[in-house]
């Protein structure tokens, strides 16, 4: 009995030192508080920033607690009178950004505030938002990333056989590297190419990557690389940024050709050359696609996961038919 009232005590203590998070509007937000969150916590990543978020998702909202010190970002829509949560293109991991530990309870807490009124939520928290297992439909997905504190040499070493071969290759067919490419380059590259194959990407989601690489590079984070034949072809390119430790490799176009000679893979061993050895971690960006996130292992990056989260507060009657549009989506685009 006097070891449950102990526990009783102790779980109290810790529930009232927890703040109160509220809830607030875009025009609500601070932003110079916000960053300098995002800047503080041991958490921060890219796509959390204010800057970023103005342009993947403008009227992004927030649950903030106490003065700043826990945020979290509530990129929502809404459609046919439904609002509901989801993750913007080009923001990887959002979820809760915090100065102080994260534990389950708390990511839970945030959660359950998030407003009532979006009756449905899909959205990817980062990796250190652990979620707990019931309350929550939850999914995990892939990410790669590689620590650069080593010496080239020592990560050559551990890239895979087939890395190895292709890297050769590359350098025998006499590519070279540049960083004086444009971003539309790389979207082209990309549109005319594998791009044929995504279906829910239209213009305006170019013209916003576009935004954002400029936006990036204008504020010293971010460049964009290409690789060129013998010819001075453009084969391959990418936009990388510079954030909270991480050079994150946001986007990356190829041609048939630059497959052929693989000059992405040129492209990325030119980047951990330069890098080697420092203090940034190189951030592959995933890969849930088995294909992509074994291309990317083979420079010897380790694998990380991260939560998605799913929530449906519809009436049940509404809830089957977003099921089966969502379904129909999957299969025809």
């Amino acid at each position: 009995m006097a070891e449950s009232l102990r526990e009783n005590h102790r779980i109290s203590i810790g529930m009232s030192a927890y703040k109160p998070i509220r809830y607030l509007k875009h025009e609500e937000i601070d932003k110079l508080k916000w960053d300098q969150c995002l800047r503080d916590a041991f958490n921060g990543n890219l796509y959390g920033w204010s800057w970023y978020l103005d342009i993947v998702h403008k009227n992004w909202e927030a649950l903030v607690e106490g003065d700043y010190e826990r945020v979290f970002p509530l990129t929502g829509n809404t459609r046919l009178g439904v609002s509901y949560l989801f993750q913007p293109f080009f923001a990887q991991q959002l979820g809760i950004y915090s100065r102080h530990i994260l534990s389950q309870d708390v990511t839970a807490r945030f959660l359950r505030e998030i407003p009532k009124h979006y009756k449905l939520v899909e959205i990817r928290l980062n990796k250190h938002n652990k979620v707990p297992s019931e309350g929550f439909g939850l999914s995990m997905h892939t990410n790669v990333e590689l620590d650069l504190i080593n010496t080239y040499e020592r990560i050559q070493r551990n890239y895979s056989a087939n890395t190895k071969r292709n890297l050769k290759k590359a350098q025998e067919a006499g590519l070279t590297l540049s960083k004086n490419i444009r971003p539309e380059q790389i979207v082209t590259l990309f549109r005319e190419n594998r791009g044929r194959t995504i279906s829910h990407w239209n213009e305006r989601e170019y013209r916003r990557f576009v935004q954002l690489a400029y936006m990036a590079i204008h504020r010293g984070q971010g460049f964009a690389s290409g690789v060129f034949d013998k010819a001075n072809q453009l084969l391959s390119g990418a936009v990388l940024v510079k954030s909270n430790g991480k050079i994150v490799f946001l986007f990356s176009g190829t041609n048939q050709a630059g497959k052929e000679q693989h000059a992405l893979t040129f492209l990325i061993d030119s980047i951990i050359r330069e890098y080697a050895p420092g203090q940034y971690v190189l951030d592959f960006e995933g890969s849930d696609q088995p294909g992509l996130a074994r291309f990317y292992s083979g420079f010897g990056g380790q694998t990380t996961t991260y939560p998605g989260v799913h929530l449906n507060r519809l009436p049940w009657y509404l809830r089957w038919p977003v099921k089966t549009v969502k379904k129909f989506r999957r299969i025809f685009g």
